[in-house]
């Protein structure tokens, strides 16, 4: 068995995840929660670097801080921007220069997550 259809669901299941806790947290009507959000929501918009460039900026720090949810965030975002593989496959070399060998298995995970995003694309 290829996973193919467990890694969809599993990207099924982070998207709607995310959206359904970020919609309970900003509903608590925390300043600083509300603040910080619509300062991630900021930081990744279009300005002297393109949205595109910045989610890949985004992918290396959460790759070399190890957080998997960032990752596959970032992965998403940098599917959605047309980010290529040999584009992804860079910017992850880049992420395990800086982070070191400890970053290899959110390395693998990371590349198993953009196979399912070229799968779900290819089924669009």
């Amino acid at each position: 068995m290829d996973g193919g259809d467990d890694m969809g669901e599993r990207l099924q299941a982070f998207r709607q995840f995310r959206q359904e806790m970020n919609e309970k947290i900003l509903a608590s009507d925390n300043l600083v929660i509300k603040r910080f959000f619509n300062l991630d929501t900021q930081t990744y918009q279009a300005g002297a670097l393109p949205v595109r460039v910045k989610e890949m900026l985004g992918l290396v720090a959460s790759l070399v801080l190890r957080c998997d949810d960032c990752i596959t965030y970032h992965l998403i975002r940098c599917k959605e921007e047309g980010v290529t593989r040999e584009e992804l496959l860079e910017v992850l070399g880049v992420g395990l220069v800086v982070g070191g060998s400890i970053v290899i298995p959110h390395l693998r995970r990371a590349v198993a997550t953009w196979e399912e995003l070229e799968a779900e694309r290819r089924r669009a």
